[in-house]
C-alpha cells in the first residue's frame, strides 16, 4: 500500500481510499532540499574557487587561462539565471535555496570584481561601490524581514545582467574598442547599482513605516509616537 493510499484509508476509511487527490485538504509533502534548483546553486558556489584559480594562473594575464576564467564565470552566471526560475516553476523553493542563492551570487560577483582589481584591470572604487551596495542591501533585507520581503525589481535584474556582461568583457583578453565597451557597460552597471540601491532603501523605509502603527497598537502606544525613518 502506498503512503497516499495509507493516509486515505486512515482519514476517510476504505470507502474513500480510491478517491482522487484533494489539493486543498490533502497534506502537502515537504519540498526535498536535494533538487535541481539547489544543485545548480551549490554548483555555482563550487565554481567560485575554480574561477578564482583560473583567473590568477600565469600571473593573471595568461591569455588561455583568462579565456578559461571567462568561460567558467559565464557558466556560473547562467546557473544564476535558471536556478531561481526552476525553483519557482517546479515548486522547489526551500529555506536552503533562499539562503544559498544570494550567497552564491555575492561570492561569484565579489570574487570577480576583487580579482580584477587586484590584477589592475578594474579600479578599486568600482569594486568598492558595488560590494558596499550588495552587502548593504543584503543587510537591509534582513533588517526588514519581519515586516515584509523586498522583491527583486526589474532594475535589480538589469543591474545583475550589466554586471555580468561587463565582468565577462573584462575577463576576456580583449583590446581596443572591446575595452571601451567593457568600461561603458561597467559604468552603466555602477549607475544602475547605485540607483536600485536607493530604491531598495526607500522600499525598506516604507515597510518599516507601515509596520510602525501596528507595532504601536500592540504595545499600547499611539502611531504618532512611533519612530520616524
Amino acid at each position: 500500500m502506498t503512503e497516499r493510499m495509507r493516509r486515505a484509508v486512515e482519514e476517510h476509511g476504505l470507502a474513500g481510499a480510491g478517491r482522487g487527490p484533494d489539493h486543498i485538504t490533502d497534506p502537502v509533502d515537504p519540498v526535498p532540499v536535494v533538487n535541481i534548483a539547489n544543485a545548480l546553486t551549490v554548483f555555482r558556489i563550487l565554481l567560485v574557487p575554480v574561477f578564482v584559480a583560473a583567473l590568477f594562473i600565469g600571473g593573471g594575464h595568461d591569455t588561455a587561462w583568462r579565456i578559461a576564467a571567462a568561460v567558467i564565470f559565464g557558466i556560473a552566471a547562467i546557473t544564476d539565471r535558471y536556478d531561481g526560475r526552476l525553483a519557482r516553476e517546479r515548486g522547489l523553493v526551500t529555506d536552503f535555496g533562499k539562503m544559498a542563492d544570494p550567497i552564491a551570487d555575492k561570492a561569484l560577483i565579489g570574487s570577480a570584481l576583487v580579482g580584477l582589481s587586484i590584477l589592475g584591470d578594474l579600479s578599486w572604487w568600482v569594486t568598492a561601490v558595488i560590494l558596499i551596495r550588495e552587502l548593504g542591501i543584503t543587510a537591509l533585507r534582513f533588517w526588514v524581514l519581519r515586516h515584509g520581503v523586498i522583491p527583486a525589481s526589474r532594475g535589480g535584474k538589469l543591474k545583475t545582467l550589466l554586471q555580468a556582461v561587463a565582468i565577462g568583457l573584462y575577463l576576456l583578453p580583449l583590446a581596443g574598442a572591446w575595452q571601451v565597451a567593457a568600461a561603458i557597460i561597467m559604468g552603466a552597471a555602477v549607475l544602475v547599482t547605485v540607483v536600485t540601491g536607493g530604491e531598495y532603501v526607500w522600499q525598506a523605509l516604507v515597510l518599516r513605516r507601515r509596520a510602525a502603527p501596528g507595532r504601536s497598537r500592540r504595545t499600547g502606544g499611539s502611531p504618532a509616537a512611533s519612530p520616524r525613518h
